[in-house]
C-alpha cells in the first residue's frame, strides 16, 4: 500500500447531514482546511439507508427523507459548485446540530439555500429531478463497496484508504486541530491498522449529550445504530 503523502492536498469525505458525529468532524476539516489549503470533494452516504428495517421504503422512495433529501439538494449544487456543496451541508449542519432546527422542512430548506447564495427554487428544482437520486445513491453504493463504509464520517486519501473519523466532540481548533491532522494522515499509513477507540466514561457520554443536545431535541427518527464490521 502506497503511503499518504505528508502533504496531502485532497481527501474526500462521506456524510450525512443527519449525523451529528459527521458534523462535528467536518467542523474539524474545515479548520484544518483553512490551516493548509486542503480540498476536499463532499460524499454522500445515507444512514437511512445502511440502517433501514427490514420492509421499510428506501429513502429515494419516499416523498421527503430526512438526510436523504437534503443530500440530493448538495448533489443538485456539487454538479457545478462543489463550493456550493460545501456551503449546503455547512449551513444545514449548523442549522440542525447547533440551532436545532429541522433542516429537511421545505420552508427551513429554502430559507437555509437563500442565506448561501442559491436561489429557493433549488429545492424545488433538485428534488423534481430524479437523477439526484441517482448521484446521493451512487457515492452511497460506492462507499459500501469499495471502502465497507457502515457510517460517516468517511474521509478517503490519495491513497485511496478510507479512514472512519475520527470521531472527536467538540470539534478541535488550532494547534489540536492540525495535531488530529497529522495524526489521521499517519494512520491511514499503517497498513492492517483498522481502529483505535477511547472508552467513554459516564462523565464523557454527559458532555457528548449536551454538545448533541440542540440535535436531539429537533430529530424526529429514533437512532438505529448498526455495530461495524
Amino acid at each position: 500500500m502506497p503511503h499518504v503523502d505528508d502533504n496531502v492536498q485532497r481527501i474526500a469525505f462521506y456524510f450525512d447531514p443527519m449525523c451529528p458525529w459527521a458534523y462535528q468532524t467536518s467542523v474539524w476539516i474545515r479548520r484544518v482546511r483553512d490551516a493548509v489549503g486542503l480540498d476536499i470533494d463532499w460524499r454522500f452516504f445515507s444512514l437511512e439507508e445502511v440502517n433501514r428495517p427490514e420492509g421499510k421504503r428506501h429513502p429515494w422512495e419516499r416523498p421527503l427523507a430526512y438526510g436523504w433529501s437534503p443530500m440530493r439538494i448538495a448533489a443538485w449544487l456539487r454538479r457545478t459548485d462543489m463550493a456550493a456543496c460545501d456551503r449546503w451541508y455547512e449551513v444545514i449542519g449548523r442549522a440542525l446540530h447547533i440551532d436545532g432546527r429541522r433542516f429537511y422542512d421545505p420552508t427551513v430548506g429554502r430559507e437555509l439555500l437563500e442565506s448561501i447564495g442559491v436561489s429557493p427554487d433549488v429545492w424545488h428544482l433538485a428534488l423534481a429531478d430524479e437523477t439526484t437520486n441517482d448521484d446521493v445513491r451512487a457515492d452511497h453504493q460506492h462507499a459500501v463497496e469499495q471502502y465497507g463504509g457502515f457510517g460517516v464520517p468517511i474521509i478517503v486519501f490519495p491513497n485511496d484508504r478510507a479512514v472512519f473519523g475520527p470521531v472527536v466532540v467538540p470539534a478541535p481548533s488550532g494547534d489540536d486541530a492540525l495535531r488530529l491532522w497529522d495524526l489521521t494522515v499517519a494512520y491511514a499509513t499503517i497498513p492492517g491498522l483498522y481502529e483505535i477507540k477511547t472508552p467513554k466514561t459516564s462523565a464523557d457520554q454527559r458532555s457528548i449529550a449536551a454538545a448533541f443536545a440542540p440535535y436531539i431535541g429537533a430529530r424526529e427518527w429514533q437512532t438505529i445504530e448498526n455495530p461495524a464490521p
